[in-house]
């Protein structure tokens, strides 16, 4: 049985493929794909060149069309290329077609996350939860690998030893599925167990899209090193760190990031590491706004939340990267309709974002700009969630000095 190979840790060429549709606009799928090539340098591979078709939709032999199949075949021919991504998931027969004529390594966007969350996976619960996405997108694929044998029938009777090694395969990935599962119920037995024991504090979990800044939030707040990086999928296991502001404490937790297209096997797989999320009190949904589409990824951010139900938690939406924010006044003969990279942060501030005076913040996380500001509304919204719990507490958050409280 083919196992699910990890990439191997060195640089190698890749080329990239995308659509254009009805659906995708030319400024999405290029967009998509700047995001593919980042997810592919992440996995230690050098995007060196995107392709892209207008179709009304995916091929359903070869995805792109035989002649753009084609010319993507001369490329990799000539620029000794040996793997070649595409940008959405690929059926067992689109696989199959394609490195039929390609000859060399091929990938799909599902493919791809699924190999970056298995190189950074630390601990044994997210190598658990990757591993069952990895079974459960093999799965429906295995016909691609036995296909050569799947017409050698036996006699009357009998079946071919294609047939059998296809259900063989299958029943060992479905056996392993089941193991795993198992395994992840006894995980998240214990960390059920360990949640209860944390008692009653308020719980505060940072959300966002992948490489938002969410674990160098976590480091500011919480006073302690978390790795981040400026890679997607730096975090993969739940982080929880206790965090006093003033006088009142609460539980901060960094979780994975989200991302566009984010495989469904990936979903169901890490549902137990969104738990966190779902038993929060109070959401922080950190947005990097410095990047073109961030409206869009608000929007994925908020479709998953609500896959996992969390529809109706209070979120306060803080805006990260202001530093970063950047963008090209219109000329004055130009007449065309302005974008978004043609409206200043200031203006930016008095659009749909004027209407959350009071449930979202600005600022850089890397700059240390109007942190201040973020833990004073913190502060409030945690004390608010606090006295409701426990009335009787209400004396000891008021506006009272450090000294006063020793006293």
């Amino acid at each position: 049985m083919k196992e699910f190979m990890i990439t191997e840790e060195r640089t190698e060429k890749a080329v990239l493929v995308g659509l254009i549709t009805p659906g995708q606009n030319e400024r999405q799928a290029r967009e998509y794909l700047n995001e593919l090539a980042f997810l592919a340098e992440t996995a230690d591979m050098d995007p060196v060149k995107q392709f892209y078709q207008r179709l009304e939709a995916p091929h359903a032999v070869t995805f792109v069309g035989t002649g753009k199949l084609q010319q993507i075949n001369e490329y990799v021919t000539e620029n000794d290329i040996g793997i070649v991504i595409f940008d959405d998931e690929l059926s067992a027969k689109q696989l199959r077609n394609i490195e039929k004529v390609l000859k060399v390594r091929i990938l799909d966007r599902t493919h791809l996350i699924l190999d970056i969350f298995a190189r950074r996976a630390q601990t044994a619960h997210a190598r658990t939860q990757v591993e069952l996405a990895q079974y459960r997108y093999m799965l429906p694929r295995l016909t691609q690998l036995w296909t050569h044998l799947e017409r050698q029938r036996g006699g009357i009777h009998m079946r071919g030893p294609g047939e059998t090694q296809l259900e063989t395969d299958r029943r060992i990935i479905l056996d392993k599925i089941a193991r795993l599962k198992r395994e992840l119920v006894e995980i998240d037995r214990q960390k059920s167990a360990q949640r209860k024991n944390r008692g009653r504090l308020v719980r505060v979990a940072l959300v966002g899209y992948t490489n938002a800044g969410k674990s160098t939030l976590m480091t500011l707040l919480s006073k302690s090193e978390v790795f981040a990086e400026n890679k997607l999928f730096a975090t993969l296991d739940t982080t929880v760190r206790k965090v006093i502001i003033d006088n009142l404490p609460f539980l901060l937790s960094d979780t994975v990031g989200f991302i566009r297209k984010l495989p469904t096997e990936l979903v169901e797989s890490f549902k137990s590491t969104l738990d966190e999320v779902r038993e929060a009190d109070l959401l922080l949904h950190v947005v990097d706004i410095s990047h073109p589409s961030f409206e869009e990824q608000i929007e994925t951010v908020n479709r998953t939340l609500i896959e996992i139900d969390c529809r109706e938690k209070p979120v306060l939406i803080v805006f990260n990267k202001i530093d970063a924010f950047a963008f090209t006044p219109k000329e004055e003969d130009d007449l065309t309709p302005r974008i978004r990279e043609n409206i200043p942060l200031g203006e930016l501030k008095e659009t749909w974002m004027a209407k959350l005076p009071d449930r979202c913040i600005f600022l850089s996380a890397k700059e240390r700009t109007n942190l201040d500001a973020l833990k004073s509304l913190l502060y409030e919204r945690v004390r608010e969630i606090h006295v409701r719990r426990f009335p009787y507490n209400d004396f000891l958050y008021q506006d009272y000095s450090e000294e006063e409280m020793q006293c």
